[in-house]
């Protein structure tokens, strides 16, 4: 039952745009009662968070396949995270969605997108910070912290307000990720620096 309502918001909101999306529909949609959407989700709220943690799952899991190709190269895995997540968030309905409602001012799911307390941002944060940690354990942990809420916050940002020229949005993000890691960004050495090098520091 969870899931045929969530599928069905997810085409509603897809369509419509989460503010046209109402339990009594998801009911005759999903052929459940209004009483049992209640029960499992709370209310619409419960439903929207649902909804986006879902989403946010599904999201997230293609961004860490995307790092994981690229493992070996800080900047070029970071460039093609973000354009991964850009790319997505024209290419997904659901979330397409969502954002153009909230450019005209009207979406109540943007909190769920953008809030530090919610599923897109802290999963977004943990698994980039996750990230950094194993494939460059040698920068300091506030550096990697550092790295991490600003590429996180400025990927979201691109999404919901587009530069003029979104090719050069991901190499930009990748880039001062890495000026605050110390490391090379896009179009440098294709690999990870060593520790000495992470601090401005070459071997004789």
């Amino acid at each position: 039952m969870r899931e045929r309502v969530l599928e069905e918001a997810w085409q509603l909101a897809s369509r419509e745009g989460w503010d046209r999306v109402r339990v009594g529909d998801l009911a005759v949609r999903a052929e459940v009662s209004r009483p049992s959407i209640y029960a499992e989700f709370g209310d619409r709220a419960g439903i929207g968070a649902a909804l986006v943690e879902r989403e946010s799952g599904r999201f997230l899991l293609g961004v860490a396949q995307v790092l994981t190709m690229h493992r070996h190269d800080v900047a070029a895995a970071l460039e093609a995270g973000v354009a991964h997540a850009l790319a997505e968030s024209t290419r997904n309905p659901f979330v397409r969605a969502v954002i153009g409602a909230a450019q005209g001012g009207t979406d109540a799911l943007l909190p769920f997108l953008s809030s530090r307390a919610e599923p897109v941002f802290s999963q977004s944060w943990d698994l980039v910070n996750a990230w950094l940690a194993e494939v460059a354990p040698h920068v300091p942990a506030e550096l990697r912290l550092e790295a991490t809420d600003l590429t996180v916050r400025l990927t979201i940002s691109h999404m919901l307000l587009p530069s003029l020229d979104v090719r050069t949005s991901p190499a930009r993000v990748a880039r001062a990720a890495c000026a605050v890691l110390g490391h090379g960004g896009p179009g440098t050495a294709g690999r990870n620096p060593a520790p000495a090098e992470v601090h401005g520091v070459s071997g004789s």
